[in-house]
């Protein structure tokens, strides 16, 4: 998968394209499986025992 654009529109959309957030809207088009802080995220986390990664944000 690619993030790149095209006259189409994206190659790819991940869930964060649901949000609201600007920022996790900003990463909507990633080739990354991204979770929204949620239930969902720890309970697939917690099912192949992997670890969380957090994003604070940036400037």
């Amino acid at each position: 998968m690619t993030n790149h654009f095209h006259s189409e529109g994206p190659k790819c959309t991940n869930r964060l394209i649901h949000e609201k957030s600007p920022y996790l809207l900003q990463h909507a088009h990633n080739p990354v499986d991204w979770y929204p802080w949620c239930d969902e995220a720890f309970k697939i986390a917690r099912r192949y025992n992997r670890p969380i990664f957090l994003s604070i944000g940036y400037s």
